[in-house]
């Protein structure tokens, strides 16, 4: 992301960034923010906020910039490790979002996601499917269910204390996603899912 304003002064820092917007946000709950709170913040005025973002919906942008930046795994997915990445995903997805008050409910109501960073994140996931098996329109679907799964178990994880553990619904999720391959038969899973059974014996709490 780009931190330098067009209008700072050669040898000092702007008292704002993106990056600082974006640190300010996560600071608090992400689903009531508002535009005068994050100034406040900031230690800014209301005005030289809107110099920067030009309303609530582009801090949530930069915030989602920040968390899908967090969440990809550094490495790519290929034919070998498919199943790994998209559960290393997961697990990301589910430490750093939960970190944040209010980021997760967000993301699950039905709004104008961030077009830049949640297709990154939509991508990648696509590209494990294909490095699975998967056609590209199953990949596609693959990465809704598995995209809005994990977001709603964990907007819904808050407010019900009695939800099965992530580890139990990520494995069942996968699993699922894995067989739902048309008339060409599973996906390569078997042999991966008994490898990652013996990977993940003790099983991380939520």
């Amino acid at each position: 992301m780009n931190s330098t304003g067009g209008n700072a002064r050669p040898g000092r820092p702007p008292r704002l960034s993106r990056e600082r917007i974006a640190e300010a946000a996560l600071q608090g709950d992400v689903a009531t923010l508002t535009m005068r709170e994050l100034a406040t913040r900031l230690g800014v005025s209301h005005s030289s906020l809107y110099r920067w973002v030009p309303d609530r919906d582009g801090v949530l942008d930069l915030v989602s910039e920040v968390m899908v930046e967090r969440v990809l795994p550094e490495d790519e997915p290929d034919d070998e490790n498919w199943l790994d990445w998209l559960t290393r995903l997961a697990w990301a997805m589910h430490d750093e979002f939960l970190a944040v008050p209010g980021y997760a409910a967000h993301v699950a109501r039905p709004h104008r996601h961030h077009p830049e960073s949640f297709g990154r994140l939509r991508d990648r996931a696509v590209a494990a499917f294909r490095a699975g098996g998967a056609d590209v329109r199953q990949a596609e679907e693959n990465w809704a269910l598995f995209g809005l799964g994990v977001v709603r178990w964990l907007a819904a994880t808050g407010n019900a204390p009695k939800e099965p553990p992530f580890d139990r619904y990520l494995d069942t999720l996968l699993r699922g996603l894995a067989c739902r391959d048309g008339d060409r038969g599973p996906l390569r899973h078997q042999a991966q899912f008994q490898g990652q059974d013996q990977r993940t014996s003790g099983t991380r709490a939520t």
